[in-house]
């Protein structure tokens, strides 16, 4: 049972960015309530992602995203020390081959950014094959551990006395003729609110289009986390090798292991929300193409040929279908989507929550009229 028929504010979806919206709104509204459907907060997409924290190094053919990455970073990592991995080095290498920036034009891009680069150990940038790597810089990122944070963000709900709901989906959401929204669970139970926030990433559109609202421009495509053991001349060290069709591996501090992924071989199925139809769940592909990941990254740094493949992690990624073109990665908010207090919230990096935190403490919560705003980070 729920501790109210009528709240302040619900909002659907226990990741990070929902959790953190309710930690947003604890000083102005008192009855707040998070509905999850799993087991547990920050399960999904919140966990099984390369847990980089980013500081704009990633994104030169965005520099907006880059700024906003590079101004987020020292307010994340200061609020979350204890939940982060500062112990390895992160390496950028830029291909010969193939990359849409070459070293020189990533310097440049860094040092508008304001972004520091430094020259990596002698014994690191040997690791990389000459012959398809320009440049290796060292770079200053770190990786958040997802465990560590969900027990975080459990502490400080609990501290402001917001409550929890998981196991529990939301079907739809309607208006009353009072003007407040009703939010009706699949169970059958329903809820009124003032206040409503769609925070549930790749299930925004359903839970639109079950509530006969227009939906948004999004792509999905179910994507290949590759966990792996790393040798020992890697086991402290994250890489990179930019910028096009090429591969990352960065610790992921909650298993003890390294994330892989790769631009050619992390996307599975992937389709939009603009016409095309939703794959059935009993035909996405789930095969590991981890095996091509690891063949094609030890081409450009031979040491992975001694890499481990233990398992792998399927999530749906979702991007806004204007990003497609571009590295893009702005957090979506639309306020009073359809009617007042709807709000719907896409986020797609972790660290640039700030954005949305300082967007909703800004905001008053007065009627207005149904705008999109896009904030670039």
């Amino acid at each position: 049972m729920f501790r109210h028929e009528e709240y302040d504010a619900v909002i659907i979806g226990g990741g990070f960015y929902g959790c953190s919206v309710a930690l947003a709104l604890a000083p102005r509204l008192s009855r707040i309530l998070i509905v999850e459907r799993e087991p547990g907060l920050l399960m999904r997409a919140s966990y099984a992602n390369q847990a980089r924290v980013h500081n704009g190094y990633h994104y030169p053919r965005s520099l907006l995203t880059a700024m906003r990455s590079a101004v987020n970073y020292p307010q994340f990592t200061s609020e979350f020390q204890d939940c982060l991995d500062r112990t390895f080095l992160h390496v950028y290498a830029i291909a010969r081959g193939g990359s849409k920036v070459t070293a020189y034009q990533f310097q440049k891009f860094c040092q508008q950014v304001g972004i520091p680069l430094h020259k990596p150990p002698a014994t690191v940038a040997k690791l990389f094959n000459p012959a398809l790597i320009e440049e290796v810089f060292a770079a200053e990122e770190c990786a958040f551990d997802a465990a560590k944070l969900r027990t975080r963000m459990k502490a400080k709900l609990q501290e402001l006395n917001i409550e929890v709901a998981c196991r529990r989906e939301v079907d739809r959401i309607s208006r009353t003729p009072a003007e407040s929204l009703r939010v009706f669970l699949e169970d059958g139970s329903e809820l009124k609110t003032s206040y409503a926030f769609n925070c549930t990433y790749s299930q925004i559109n359903q839970l639109l289009d079950r509530s006969a609202l227009p939906k948004l421009p999004l792509k999905h495509e179910v994507a290949e986390l590759a966990l792996v053991k790393m040798p020992p001349a890697l086991e402290n060290i994250g890489v990179t090798v930019m910028d096009g069709p090429f591969f990352s591996t960065i610790p992921f501090p909650s298993l003890g292991l390294h994330t892989l992924s790769h631009v050619r071989y992390t996307p599975h199925e992937a389709w939009s929300d603009a016409g095309d139809s939703r794959p059935s769940p009993a035909v996405l592909d789930r095969s590991s193409k981890a095996i091509f990941m690891i063949k094609d990254a030890q081409r450009f740094l031979p040491a992975l040929r001694d890499v481990t493949y233990v398992k792998s992690l399927f999530e749906t990624k979702t991007v806004l279908l204007r990003n497609e073109v571009d590295d893009g990665r702005p957090i979506l908010c639309s306020r009073n989507y359809g009617g007042k207090g709807l709000y719907v919230i896409l986020g797609a990096k972790i660290d640039n929550i700030y954005d949305i935190v300082r967007t909703l403490g800004s905001d008053e919560f007065s009627p207005r009229s149904t705008e999109c705003l896009l904030h670039i980070t």
